[in-house]
């Protein structure tokens, strides 16, 4: 009698599958990593432009102090008269900033167009007189630049025009007198005609001749009464303009 074997169950290989799974990252990994590679280009392109700026910045500031402020160049006519202390008082307080170069200019009298050796001839006292002036403005304003020029010539007025014109003055600065009743009586007789003169400083002639003939602009200056104060200011289109200052 033969036996009968029991019979081994049948395998089937394609029905054997892997039971290892591939799990992919979290979202909230990959959301992390991106805003690290974000935050890294947003650092990175940050740095660059404060790079910029801070270069732009510097080279605008090394033009800045390459370029030096040019100002302008005032004339102020002087003489040993109070008006004219006081009109180099104004302008030192009211026109003359700290870049302009201020040139004080005096005016003395030829004896004769021809004679070429009075102009080498020049009282000594005149110096004294603008080293003290100097003196006087640095003294009031130290950071202005200061320079004096004497002019010789036969009438003060177109002297002092032509000297304005020839230095390319941008502001020409006058003391003008108080006009006394005769002055006034001989102005009316001649209708205004009478524009140049040759006196002192405060002379209406020669202020007026110089604010009408003047290549710049020209200013003359009055000090008013001490129980009113203030000045009294003339320009070309301006006639005794009280400033209260």
């Amino acid at each position: 009698m033969g036996r009968t074997g029991a019979r081994m169950p049948s395998f089937c290989l394609n029905r054997i599958r892997p039971h290892v799974q591939i799990r992919s990252p979290p979202i909230q990994a990959k959301n992390n990593e991106n805003l690290a590679k974000k935050v890294e280009c947003d650092d990175h392109e940050e740095k660059k432009d404060t790079s910029s700026a801070m270069a732009e910045e510097k080279n605008t500031g090394d033009i800045a102090k390459s370029t030096p402020i040019i100002g302008r160049k005032i004339m102020i006519v002087i003489d040993s008269n109070l008006e004219s202390k006081n009109a180099l008082q104004w302008a030192l307080t009211h026109t003359v900033q700290s870049h302009d170069l201020l040139v004080l200019l005096y005016f003395t009298k030829s004896s004769s167009k021809q004679d070429e050796d009075s102009k080498k001839e020049i009282n000594p006292r005149i110096f004294e007189f603008l080293a003290s002036m100097k003196n006087t403005c640095k003294l009031k304003r130290p950071e202005v630049q200061v320079e004096a020029a004497v002019a010789q010539g036969k009438e003060k007025g177109p002297v002092i025009v032509e000297e304005a014109k020839k230095q390319e003055v941008s502001l020409l600065v006058l003391a003008q007198k108080k006009k006394s009743m005769t002055w006034r009586l001989i102005m009316m007789w001649a209708g205004g005609r009478l524009t140049v003169g040759g006196g002192s400083s405060g002379g209406g002639g020669v202020v007026e001749y110089c604010i009408q003939n003047a290549s710049c602009m020209a200013i003359a200056v009055r000090r008013k009464s001490k129980k009113l104060g203030g000045y009294l200011i003339t320009t070309k289109r301006q006639k005794d303009f009280w400033l209260l200052a």
